[in-house]
């Protein structure tokens, strides 16, 4: 049971992550990709779409240690309330 519960994380995490795939491919795509009069991709069009992607990227990587920072304050607010915390008293 826990070996399928396991699988259907994992197919799910994999979905997520084709979505959000497809969805930054897209973005990159329409906002770089301006001549279809030819088959070769042009260096400001590779340039374009490599920048997308590291601005994704970085930003996925902010909100990453954002959301890390607010937990952790929030677990030690939870553990402060809770009189766990060395150092505090109620």
């Amino acid at each position: 049971m826990a070996a399928q519960a396991t699988e259907s994380d994992q197919i799910k995490q994999f979905k997520e992550f084709l979505g959000t795939y497809n969805k930054v491919t897209e973005n990159c795509f329409m906002d770089c990709v301006r001549d279809f009069t030819t088959r070769e991709v042009k260096p400001e069009e590779s340039s374009c779409s490599e920048s997308c992607l590291q601005k994704y990227l970085k930003m996925t990587q902010r909100i990453s240690m954002r959301f890390q920072e607010y937990h952790i304050q929030q677990n030690e607010a939870l553990a402060a309330k809770a009189g766990l915390m060395p150092g505090t008293s109620l």
